[in-house]
């Protein structure tokens, strides 16, 4: 027979005795660390309410934070790029000495292994690698655009390789969040699109049971589930594809492919009617290839997003960039949030926000910030985590814009009436036109007042080679290793002073770098089109008082901030 274990209760004289021991230590221990003259901190009191020139004095304090948690990033990157350096070294090394040992295994005669290297699942060379797999692998691509910004969805490259593949490839749009534009804006760029490719209108299911999974309810309060679970435009799709199939004599696999946030897996799910494939706001949720069998002559591939080209102007990077808003630098995410907004009417801007008239981009954000509460310790407004929120409003469907297709339509040079028209055999147009409109008269659209009016910065350069990646890490790689030497040189020069002096002084010239940076920034976004002239203007007038709050505003100009619009 097994012991039983000792029990651990104890008599309450007993319990009470050891809690009084220990209040006594605790008491004992504070009035000898009184003696020894060791004081509590200080907590800062922050600045009074009806002190002047408050917000000024707490934007100063919150810009010396910044300046020092910038310092602080610095080290740390030139710490990584070391540490980096070293891991390099050795993996030199390592690699140098198994190559010997082989080299001396195939002369005595004993065959080669030969070990390839598994890339990072959430590596750029990864999803380019994964996305060249579901393109080879499709008969018919769809490539996924957001109806608030087609233009801005489309990816030239990947058009390219599908129409120039020689194979017997189609290529179709799927024109998803319909229900976030107005109707008269939709029809239009339907017309404009189906010109060139076949186009789909789709308005897919936001969230979706797996009926493998048990749910099990709690109390909590309830939440209306038919909007999020309703979707519109799958059967068209369905209908296109089977058909296409049935002239092709054969099982066809379509390919799902486009850039982040664009809603991809959403309407695989949409189709399947379950919740097959893994969705959510982050972006880069799906890392590889997923086949989801819809029925016996079709199955689906679920695609990583495709990979944007750095050199896409800040607005294109802010809202098609691969890059989770979470491990992004704070200083990318601030240029995406300007970007939009500059890209923008600021009178809808400030109509949808809530918010009263702003100067420029930090002023805005700042606003926002004390209006939904986001603030760290002292109240100052938290602008970095407001600026990522906003970036995830725009590329999720919370926000309702819209943009207009270009005046006047020319063809791109890869594509001519010939592949347009062979673009379009095997599929019956005339039932995708009666599916399109049965899908756009059943749903309910936002009004055009209501819709913030945007400017597409045009067509995104996607990269879909993955050799074309590495390149860019090489020349990156390079950039690093030139720039190391002068980081060494600063290392040492800041090692040696201990001086406060030579530290202030440092301090100053890395406020100014980042001052010079920030306008830098700012300046290129002044060269971005908007919507009026008057809206240019404001621009200017925004961006030449950008990040100068050091020095005081004149009468004229100074924003009276003890206004109640909180």
């Amino acid at each position: 027979a097994e012991l039983k274990k000792a029990s651990k209760r104890l008599t309450c004289h007993k319990r009470y005795k050891i809690q009084k021991k220990i209040r006594e230590h605790h008491r004992k221990v504070r009035k000898e660390a009184k003696k020894r003259g060791r004081k509590k901190p200080r907590k800062d009191p922050g600045v009074p309410g009806a002190a002047p020139f408050k917000e000024e004095l707490l934007r100063e304090a919150e810009q010396r934070k910044q300046r020092l948690e910038e310092l602080k990033q610095k080290q740390k990157l030139q710490r990584q790029k070391e540490h980096e350096k070293r891991r390099k070294l050795e993996a030199k090394k390592n690699a140098d000495k198994t190559k010997e040992k082989a080299e001396g295994k195939e002369s005595s005669g004993k065959s080669k292994t030969k070990t390839n290297k598994p890339l990072d699942k959430n590596s750029k060379e990864s999803f380019c690698r994964e996305l060249r797999k579901v393109i080879e692998a499709s008969d018919v691509v769809l490539e996924v655009l957001d109806a608030r910004d087609p233009m801005g969805c489309r990816c030239p490259q990947l058009e390219q390789a599908v129409t120039c593949s020689g194979g017997d490839k189609k290529l179709l749009f799927v024109l998803n969040k319909i229900d976030l534009v107005p109707k008269e804006n939709l029809e239009k760029w339907l017309n404009y699109l189906n010109k060139e490719f076949p186009t789909v209108v789709f308005k897919s299911a936001t969230l979706m049971k797996d009926r493998t999974m048990e749910y099990f309810t709690k109390r909590r309060a309830p939440v209306d589930l038919s909007r999020t679970t309703e979707y519109f435009g799958s059967k068209c799709v369905l209908k296109l594809l089977q058909e296409y199939g049935r002239t092709q004599n054969k099982p066809i696999q379509v390919g799902v492919v486009g850039f982040p946030n664009v809603g991809k897996s959403s309407i695989i799910n949409s189709l399947k009617g379950v919740r097959a494939c893994n969705v959510g706001l982050t972006r880069g949720v799906t890392k590889s290839m997923q086949i989801v069998h819809i029925d016996k002559q079709t199955k689906i591939l679920d695609s990583p997003s495709i990979v944007a080209d750095p050199s896409n102007s800040a607005l294109s990077l802010a809202l098609r960039s691969i890059i989770d808003t979470e491990q992004s630098g704070s200083a990318d995410v601030l240029e995406g949030a300007g970007a939009i907004l500059n890209h923008c009417s600021k009178q809808q801007v400030m109509m949808r926000y809530c918010i009263p008239d702003f100067r420029d981009t930090e002023e805005f954000l700042t606003l926002l910030a004390q209006k939904r509460g986001m603030l760290k310790k002292g109240g100052v407004p938290d602008i970095d985590n407001i600026a990522k929120v906003l970036l995830c409003d725009w590329t999720g469907a919370k926000i309702s814009y819209h943009s207009q297709p270009p005046g006047s339509q020319s063809l791109p040079p890869y594509l001519t009436d010939d592949k347009t028209a062979k673009m379009q055999e095997g599929f019956n147009l005339k039932t995708l036109e009666e599916g399109n409109n049965a899908t756009i008269q059943a749903l309910k659209y936002p009004s055009p007042a209501s819709s913030i009016i945007f400017q597409s910065p045009g067509m995104t350069n996607g990269i879909i080679e993955e050799n074309e990646v590495i390149e860019e890490a090489s020349e990156w790689e390079n950039m690093e290793t030139s720039k190391e030497g002068e980081e060494e040189e600063e290392e040492d020069f800041t090692e040696s002073d201990d001086d406060q002096d030579s530290m202030e002084e440092e301090e100053e010239r890395d406020e100014c770098e980042v001052q010079v940076t920030r306008k830098a920034k700012l300046g290129k976004q002044q060269t971005s089109p908007t919507n009026s002239e008057k809206q240019i203007e404001d621009n200017k007038h925004s961006n030449s008082l950008s990040f100068s709050l050091d020095k005081t505003a004149d009468e004229d100009d100074a924003y009276d901030f003890n206004t109640d619009y909180v």
